[in-house]
């Protein structure tokens, strides 16, 4: 299949459709600074009543008549680029394919040697999350604002969770066997500007040599002072290196509190630098190399850095006005497997998990913003699809005046792409192109020349709370156009298969919960007998370590969220849960939403799934959850958790 790599088939069209663009931004861009002027977000509310003398007041009296008048004058030119461009638009592609080659050992082609579907299986990491990357006026609603700068801080982020190397801690204990919550979230140990490596935060001993699986035994920190402080991807040795640290522990499970290493001791992960028991930020200065930019980056210096995100003069960052608190290191704690039985790990994580191979997303539907988040994600993702929608009444029965918000980013080769635009959106929701986004990669190939593919459905469903009628007949277009997508993709036959599918995923905001009592219709929807979830036990139950993936919109300034760090604390307690996320709000009747949640039992509105199937993978083979988490690392830039899972994927022996 041909993936565009641009939104129409000729120069002509193109060119045609940037000069009706250019008509149409003036008076695009000020109607919605009109209208953003008239939508606070608690956080300017909260300025306003601090500062009575308010500069952002100032302006907004003093330019409103400006920006009326040339409202005005701009009106003719934008009708007549109106026309020209709604024209256009039933020439106009589904999409923009967008490949930035690495020749690199992490590229999209050395990958694919990586696994010849034989030895003990591989894992791949999925991870998915709405961005609310809306015009400005329009994303004020949720309490979100400044676009632009959001997206290019939220593709930073993301690139710098995703390449740090993977570190799994151990804890040596008679009494427990699980991975710590460190494993998924901790870093290497951050640099300061002179270069050495700080001591890491948290009451652990280590006992043991520090062990380095693949790049021949170098050290992370070594990695960071050779050049990984850009955010580029390590260019020597593959991005599925990990460091396995041994930590012992008595017999509660608790670890003991830390200790100096001897000196001299092997790969200094976290030793020497700073005074004992300083934290790595109370040594580091604004500057210092464990910034943002760095994949090693401590979780405080990734949020204080946002200041200068934007990089030089100009207009400050969306979120560089945000209160700042340095959170207090935490110690390592254990974490426990709620049911004895449970087959994965989980945690609510401060960082993306390392080494993420496929990124879905969803309100991704400001164009200038996907241009700024597909520069910074590049960075990592070597293949992205972005600008996926319609406009127009091009395939759809209303008029989109957005596209559909969906976005996804790989690592891996894309091989089939497919969109659809749910035609039954109804009311505000009808203006969005919503729809679903199917995907075809290829992870590998056996050795006897057969691809090994797998496919990933991204979607966002209808949000109007009352319209669950329209929501699952949009799952049902989901898995109709799924099994159309894969039946036109296939070019294999059972007698002579040419590919093996290693895994088949759904996610996206599906903008209903497993324990709202309005939500019941869509949780018995067969999609999740054909699907499994790992957060869900069943229709209207969740597993007890599930959380919410939809924040309080209101609290999103609050000081004790206002970090990845902060909110990572805040959501493993119930009561931080009840304070900052948001729960359904039919379960009870009058009050305001904090009086409602003092009443409520649970762990919030989960609406942002990650689904694996297990049906139509290659005989033999199973794909199995090995880590699901919840992460907090956009807090302050949108109002969702993103989640990630991650499969790994067993061959039989039979395929050898």
């Amino acid at each position: 299949m041909v993936l565009y790599t641009t939104p129409f088939p000729n120069s002509c069209l193109s060119a045609l459709h940037a000069v009706s663009w250019a008509l149409i931004f003036p008076c695009y861009w000020l109607v919605d600074r009109l209208l953003a002027s008239f939508i606070p977000t608690t956080y300017e509310k909260r300025q306003r009543a601090d500062d009575p003398c308010y500069l952002q007041l100032l302006c907004t009296v003093l330019f409103t008549p400006v920006y009326l008048a040339l409202l005005v004058a701009s009106l003719p030119f934008a009708l007549l680029g109106f026309l020209l461009w709604s024209t256009l638009q039933s020439a106009r592609r589904p999409y923009v394919y967008s490949r930035l080659e690495d020749k690199g050992p992490a590229g999209g082609a050395a990958l694919l040697s990586e696994w010849k579907g034989t030895g003990p299986g591989k894992s791949f990491c999925f991870a998915t999350a709405n961005l609310c990357l809306l015009p400005d006026s329009l994303a004020r609603l949720n309490n979100v604002f400044n676009t632009q700068a959001r997206a290019k801080e939220i593709g930073q982020r993301i690139r710098n969770g995703a390449s740090r190397p993977q570190i799994k801690i151990y804890i040596d204990s008679p009494t427990n066997t699980s991975i710590s919550a460190a494993s998924f979230s901790s870093l290497v140990s951050p640099q300061g500007s002179d270069g050495v490596a700080r001591a890491v935060p948290g009451s652990i001993k280590r006992t043991a040599s520090v062990e380095y699986k693949g790049d021949g035994g170098r050290h992370p920190s070594d990695e960071a002072a050779n050049g990984l402080a850009s955010g580029d991807p390590a260019d020597g040795g593959s991005l599925e290196d990990a460091c396995i640290v041994r930590i012992g522990g008595d017999e509660g499970g608790r670890p003991p509190e830390a200790v100096d290493p001897p000196a001299g001791g092997q790969a200094r992960n976290g030793a020497g630098g700073g005074p004992r028991g300083q934290t790595p930020n109370q040594s580091q200065r604004d500057g210092d190399s464990g910034s943002l930019g760095s994949p090693s980056a401590s979780r405080e210096s990734l949020v204080k850095a946002r200041a200068g995100a934007d990089g030089g003069g100009g207009e400050p960052g969306a979120n560089s006005k945000l209160p700042y608190k340095a959170s207090v290191a935490k110690k390592a704690a254990v974490r426990r497997r709620r049911h004895p039985d449970e087959a994965f790990d989980h945690e609510v994580s401060a960082f993306f998990p390392a080494n993420l191979d496929f990124l879905c997303l969803q309100e991704v539907f400001d164009k200038r913003a996907a241009a700024k988040l597909k520069d910074q994600l590049h960075g990592y993702f070597e293949y992205i699809l972005y600008d996926v929608g319609v406009y127009g009444c091009h395939g759809c029965c209303s008029f989109k005046c957005l596209n559909s918000g969906l976005f996804f980013a790989s690592r891996y080769p894309i091989m089939d792409v497919a969109y659809h635009c749910y035609p039954n959106g109804r009311s505000s929701d009808s203006l969005a192109s919503k729809g679903a986004l199917y995907l075809k990669v290829q992870v590998g190939n056996t050795p006897h020349d057969q691809r090994i593919v797998g496919y990933i459905s991204c979607t966002h469903l209808h949000a109007l709370p009352e319209d669950s009628d329209i929501r699952c007949e949009q799952l049902n277009m989901l898995q109709d156009w799924l099994a159309d997508f894969r039946k036109s993709t296939s070019s294999s036959s059972a007698a002579n298969p040419e590919e093996l599918v290693a895994f088949d995923v759904v996610c996206g905001d599906f903008n209903f919960d497993n324990c709202s009592s309005d939500d019941k219709l869509e949780q018995q929807h067969p999609l999740f007998t054909r699907y499994k979830d790992p957060c869900r036990l069943g229709p209207g139950e969740e597993k007890p370590w599930a959380i919410g993936t939809l924040l309080d919109k209101d609290g999103l300034y609050d000081e004790e969220v206002c970090t990845p760090d902060n909110l990572q604390k805040v959501l493993e307690s119930e009561e931080g849960r009840r304070e900052y996320l948001a729960f359904p709000t039919s379960k009870s009747p009058g009050g305001g939403q904090k009086g409602r949640k003092e009443l409520l039992k649970g762990n919030g509105r989960r609406i942002d799934y990650m689904l694996h199937g297990e049906e139509g993978l290659c005989p033999d083979w199973k794909a199995e959850v090995e880590e699901f988490s919840f992460i907090t690392q956009l807090s302050g830039l949108t109002d969702h958790l993103p989640v990630a899972m991650r499969l790994m994927v067993s061959a039989g022996e039979e395929e050898a």
